[in-house]
């Protein structure tokens, strides 16, 4: 169960960015070919921040789809069966993978010090 460490790392990476104020929300995005289970992470995030000054933050997992470029016949689509990776248009193997991949902690939502929401810039 990968989910758990990578529940650890995305904890690590927010309690720094924080700064020490109250963190609301973990926003994620997870690639469909990173092959994490978005329940399974979300259940590993509150186990993690129990007890922690993350207790109580929400993980918002954003899945995003994966993205192929065939060098058969030059389309560009999604996967035509998950998770082989082949040409959606013309079923061949030989694609470039565009997106898919992607694993990215894409922003915080916290408290300010007096308990209100900073303003948006």
């Amino acid at each position: 169960m990968h989910e758990l460490s990578l529940s650890q790392s995305i904890g690590r990476i927010a309690s720094r960015a924080a700064a020490g104020r109250t963190v609301v929300t973990v926003e994620v995005d997870v690639g469909e070919l990173r092959q994490v289970v978005p329940e399974t992470l979300e259940r590993c995030w509150a186990l993690v921040t129990e007890g922690t000054p993350l207790d109580g933050s929400r993980l918002a997992i954003r899945s995003l789809a994966a993205l192929v470029e065939c060098r058969e016949c030059g389309a560009r689509t999604g996967l035509a069966q998950a998770p082989l990776i082949r040409c959606g248009a013309c079923g061949s193997p030989a694609v470039d993978i565009l997106s898919g991949e992607e694993f990215l902690v894409r922003s915080l939502e916290v408290e300010d010090s007096d308990g209100a929401f900073p303003p948006p810039p």
